[in-house]
């Protein structure tokens, strides 16, 4: 396909599509892919007729609240059954399959996915959508930092990135030294990694290769997903310092796709890939819906053209918030403000204050003289919930313990309202991840 390198929009018809004709589109699908699911699947035939629901009865929006939500844990008790692996809720012939992922694994048990050729062509579309979005074009050199695993990753970024005509480079096993010395010797112009792995490089060129990854790479756009933290302000301007390049935030999950990204005008918030995907936001207390800006609800979302295993009003269990703002770049699609902020399993209160981790996230990193790693361990003193922050100073920073002990307490009580036990670790001793972090331990919960 020949590539339109002058056009913002990778698709110039839907991304600007009017509101009106956006949703007429959004009931469409959301009806086709209910009837696909419903004649196809015994895992949906079963969920929607014990719900007294046949695909005819959805004529208007107010009719998908009806469908009954799904999420990861109804899928584990059916998937490794006949057709094995992946059960009841397939919707294909096995011999239609050609792609295997399953998720991480970061929240229990891996849940099987698979996909065929036309969903994979999907997933490309999805994510084609967000990399041009985020200015990538055909003369990028983009360079993938990651394992190649069986979870989804960055598999479909870097379908995506050969579609719109990108030099695509593999990391595969190289070791994170090895993928910086590539990414030189190649001059690579963008790359792709959660957060923390981003974070994690720019420490380890300079600590081990004594490179400055802003002056001695030529990386000027990244990719983030994974884990909260590339529409952390905090976090967005280490990763940015440090590579001298404009860090971008996406959203997906293997069972759903890639439907949300930050575009080029770096909205503060993401855009819902709206036509291929319905999103919904819901109290997570009450499930009732949450429309109005300023308020954080629970996303439910629909996969439109996913067909092996359809992903139909997931409970994804992403907290997010709703903006109704247009951006500058002229797409229709809505925006969630800040991204998504955490996980409804992590979002929890503490002395009865709601408590995002990402709050402490922004803090941490806001704070000269911290390393980018902490650790933060809620439990219960008594009958007294008890936070306790573990953070790094960086050796530079070793004499300035008390005066930032101090700055860290007051920020944080400014910006969660909450007081912590700080504790310092020596340098480069807290965990490091590659790939997700699990920095917020609730052990109340146990």
């Amino acid at each position: 396909m020949a590539v339109d390198k002058t056009t913002a929009y990778w698709n110039p018809y839907l991304e600007t599509l009017p509101r009106e004709n956006l949703a007429d589109l959004q009931l469409k699908k959301f009806r086709r892919i209910v009837r696909w699911a419903y004649e196809r699947s015994k895992f949906h035939r079963a969920l929607y007729d014990k719900a007294g629901l046949a695909p005819d009865d959805i004529r208007t929006f107010d009719d998908v609240r009806r469908v009954p939500k799904i999420e990861k844990a109804m899928m584990l008790p059916i998937q490794r059954k006949d057709p094995f692996p992946y059960g009841d809720a397939l919707c294909v012939p096995l011999d239609e399959i050609t792609e295997f992922r399953q998720t991480s694994g970061t929240t229990g048990q891996p849940v099987y996915q698979p996909d065929t050729w036309q969903d994979w062509e999907w997933w490309s579309e999805c994510w084609a959508t967000l990399l041009w979005a985020q200015g990538y074009r055909p003369h990028d050199r983009v360079f993938l930092p990651f394992g190649y695993n069986i979870f989804v990753a960055y598999w479909a970024g870097h379908y995506a990135s050969e579609k719109i005509g990108c030099e695509t480079v593999p990391g595969g096993v190289l070791d994170t030294q090895s993928r910086i010395l590539k990414m030189r010797e190649l001059r690579a112009t963008a790359m792709m990694a959660t957060p923390t792995y981003v974070l994690g490089m720019a420490d380890t060129a300079r600590s081990k290769l004594s490179l400055d990854p802003s002056k001695d790479l030529q990386i000027r756009r990244i990719t983030c997903a994974g884990e909260p933290g590339a529409l952390v302000p905090a976090t967005k301007a280490r990763m940015q310092d440090a590579w001298g390049a404009k860090v971008f935030d996406h959203a997906g999950a293997t069972e759903i796709g890639a439907w949300g990204f930050e575009c080029e005008h770096q909205p503060g918030g993401l855009h819902v890939n709206e036509a291929m995907f319905l999103a919904e936001v819901e109290d997570p207390d009450t499930g009732e819906p949450v429309s109005e800006p300023g308020r954080m609800g629970k996303l439910v979302i629909t996969a439109f053209d996913r067909i092996a295993q359809p992903c139909i009003r997931f409970d994804s269990k992403d907290m997010v918030e709703i903006s109704y703002e247009r951006c500058s770049c002229g797409r229709t699609y809505r925006l969630f403000k800040g991204g998504v902020r955490g996980r409804a399993d992590d979002i929890t209160k503490v002395k009865g204050v709601l408590l995002a981790p990402s709050a402490i996230e922004d803090v941490v990193r806001s704070i000269k003289g911290l390393s980018d790693e902490y650790e933060v361990i809620v439990d219960k003193r008594g009958d007294t919930d008890h936070i306790l922050l573990r953070v790094e100073c960086t050796p530079e920073a070793a004499g300035d313990m008390t005066t930032i002990r101090e700055q860290l307490k007051t920020e944080l009580r400014l910006k969660t309202n909450l007081g912590y036990e700080i504790e310092f670790r020596p340098y480069q001793t807290l965990p490091r991840y590659d790939v997700k972090a699990r920095r917020f331990k609730d052990l109340r919960k146990k």
